[in-house]
């Protein structure tokens, strides 16, 4: 079956088009050791950074043949991919101690220009290649100062050389401008990379750094080459929280934007990222918890360079948790020995306090960690010389000493706070014990769940039509509002491949619920027995019954709430089912119009109007609109929302975890003031208001 056309992040359901940024609030930080002197000049590659220093691995070939090898799609997020290579080199020359400042603006035209004021791409000639480092950098894969052990860089993300020759490859032309030795050097590139001329100097100059633009190929990026100024936003926040004291400046110079412009500069770092994370939920003191420090490692080359860990967090109210790490700033979003470190550290410490201090009785079993993350906030950002990345994706770190230099550095320094602060020690405990307690009763509820035909069961819920194939790749679950739909669903569908589920009524919220009340909710019950698998932190995604797990509401305000209540226990209790992209939201249409005998279906207001002037329709032509599933037969169901030949779809992608969790958050938890704020700022997006 062909993937359905369009995707959407979790961020963006049921009806989240806008994103609400607000600041982060200012709080007082707790920072438990400070960085050596000497760690930061450590830190700092060499200030002669040559041609000497680049070595080059193999020819750009294929790239424009398999763009997706490289960048992974050629959609919206590939055409964004272009713009992280190149102000990732910029901050690879911020992590080697040469930046400060990085500036990207979106031009008219949709083309990119990202400046900063580093050393500036060495303008010498390459030995290996007989051509100058910048058309180096630009036109061979693997050719950068990553790659050799000449130290022009010591930490980085990783990429630089082939994300600058990839941007160059996909690009319709890319110009250079380097500052470099009081000269200003140019050169431009066409068609996919092919050099209009030598590099060649047409100015003098007191300063350092690249200028990089470049156009998108339309011919690459068929889909759309228009870009989105949150995504950019949002994406260069995120950085400049990674990387403290770097001002990042973000402009929209297009036409119609307003030359609007914002500049991220963060003095605390990760500390302050945690506060904005936080901002919205009730921090139970509001200190940030600062650990950092290095340890040495050798290379493979024999020669000596050092792991930079640093890790702020911060307990809340609530009960999920929000643990998200960083290696060379690259989201590793899968986790990896960093996290694992942080793990053990947290657990062994808050144990052994908590026993000495008689917050667990002899008899009492052992506090786990997921006990210790409820309502944590935590940020884990580790700078490593020769990062371990398993996958092509680059989401889990896999160098194995960077857990014993977590799980060393965080447990020195966390019991150091709890010794010195016993009255917070006191309230992060007295948290940890409740979620214990409640972990306790959620286990019972779950026993109780059992006994009655639920969770790890074979029998699967009385109200569950079942598909009679077997294989997981080719079945999808529909999880349905309402019986009427759900009957209408059951007779319509293809009983080889398809599965109904009807809900009645809303589901918990679990946001705000304990665990025992979810898992003694029929509703939830139902989900997870029909989808098996079971649920986090034991969840096995390898275990479902389904690969597309559909949510099919009503195109209104209460069918809203539905699939924002579905997507929240999908995201806090099945996560992976949203990350491998198992979970779909169906479409059904809006408007039906009969002309001449024939149906018609339109899914929105702009295509109704179209419809209206291709088939040149008088004012006042008749048409129905939907206000729910149950007014569809079986066969009007089946053709327009089930059908895979005529359906559209939207697939539910968790791009940034860190956004989806604002949302989450924001439009399910306690507090009331930012869906206030929400629907202030996007009330006017809204159209067909149901109530």
């Amino acid at each position: 079956m062909e993937e359905e056309k369009k995707e959407a992040t979790v961020s963006e359901a049921p009806a989240e088009e806008q994103k609400v940024v607000e600041e982060p609030f200012v709080a007082k930080d707790v920072s438990i050791s400070e960085m050596n002197e000497n760690e930061a000049e450590l830190e700092k590659a060499d200030a002669e950074y040559t041609a000497t220093n680049i070595q080059v691995l193999e020819g750009l070939e294929a790239v424009r043949k398999r763009p997706g090898m490289y960048i992974g799609t050629t959609s919206g997020p590939g055409l964004h991919h272009l713009v992280w290579e190149i102000v990732d080199n910029a901050i690879d020359e911020a992590l080697a101690g040469y930046c400060d400042r990085v500036e990207v603006t979106i031009n008219e035209g949709e083309t990119i220009t990202v400046k900063d004021n580093g050393r500036g791409i060495p303008v010498d000639i390459v030995g290996k290649t007989g051509l100058s480092g910048v058309e180096t950098v630009y036109t061979v894969l693997h050719a950068g100062g990553k790659f050799g052990e000449g130290g022009g860089y010591k930490v980085s993300g990783g990429l630089h050389g082939v994300g600058a020759s990839v941007v160059n490859a996909l690009s319709e032309w890319l110009e250079v401008e380097v500052h470099k030795n009081g000269g200003i050097h140019k050169m431009r590139f066409e068609n996919g990379g092919h050099p209009t001329g030598r590099l060649t100097q047409v100015g003098k100059c007191e300063d350092n750094g690249t200028i990089v633009t470049f156009k998108p190929d339309p011919t690459i990026f068929v889909e759309t080459t228009t870009y989105d100024y949150d995504i950019i936003h949002d994406r260069l926040k995120q950085v400049a929280y990674l990387n403290r004291g770097i001002t990042i400046v973000i402009t929209d110079a297009r036409k119609g934007a307003g030359n609007k412009s914002e500049t991220f500069c963060y003095k605390g770092g990760i500390k302050e990222y945690v506060q904005y994370i936080n901002h919205n939920k009730v921090p139970l003191f509001e200190e940030v918890i600062y650990c950092e420090g290095s340890e040495p490692i050798e290379l493979a080359s024999g020669n000596t360079s050092h792991v930079y860990a640093e890790v702020a967090l911060q307990y809340n109210d609530g009960y999920s948790a929000a643990v998200y790490s960083f290696c060379n700033n690259v989201s590793t979003h899968e986790g990896g020995t960093h996290e694992e470190g942080f793990r053990l550290a947290m657990t062994r410490v808050v144990n052994a306090y908590a026993r000495d201090n008689k917050f667990l009785k002899e008899n009492e079993d052992n506090l786990t960690y997921d006990d210790i993350k409820e309502g944590l906030t935590a940020i884990i950002s580790v700078k490593h010389p020769n990062p371990q990345f398993e996958g092509q994706t680059k989401t889990k770190l896999g160098n194995f000493e960077v857990r014993k230099i977590l799980s060393g550095i965080v447990g020195d320094q966390l019991n150091r706070f709890l010794m010195e602060n016993p009255k917070l020690a006191k309230t992060i405990m007295e948290k940890i014990v409740m979620a214990a307690n409640a972990r306790l009763a959620a286990r019972q509820a779950r026993d109780n769940m059992r006994r009655k035909g639920g969770l790890e069961l074979t029998t699967l819920p009385g109200k569950l039509a079942d598909c009679s194939s077997k294989d997981p790749s080719k079945c999808e679950l529909y999880i349905v509002e309402g019986n009427s739909a759900g009957g209408s669903a059951k007779s319509g569908r293809d009983r080889e491949t398809q599965a109904i589920l009807p809900l009645r009524g809303k589901i918990l919220n679990v946001e705000k619920a304990q665990a025992k009340r979810i898992f003694a909710n029929a509703e939830i019950g139902n989900m997870i027995q029909a989808i098996g698998g079971g649920l986090d932190p034991e969840f096995d995604v390898s275990k479902i019954r389904y690969h597309k797990v559909v949510i099919m509401t009503d195109a209104d305000v209460d069918g809203s709430h539905i699939r924002i209540l579905l997507l929240t226990f999908f995201y806090r209790f099945m996560r992976a089912l949203i990350e491998q992209g198992y979970v779909y939201i169906a479409q059904p249409p809006l408007y039906k119009v009969d002309y001449h005998g024939k149906p018609y279906y339109c899914y929105n207001d702009e295509q109704l109007e179209t419809l209206k002037k291709q088939l040149n329709l008088k004012p006042g032509y008749p048409f129905q609109r939907y206000k729910g599933l149950g007014e569809m037969d079986d066969t009007q169901l089946w053709e327009t929302t089930m059908d895979p030949k005529n359906r559209k779809m939207l697939r539910v992608t968790l791009d940034d975890a860190i956004a989806a969790e604002q949302i989450f958050t924001d439009l399910m938890g306690d507090n009331v003031e930012p869906r206030k704020d929400f629907i202030a700022a996007n009330a006017k997006f809204v159209k067909n208001l149901d109530i």
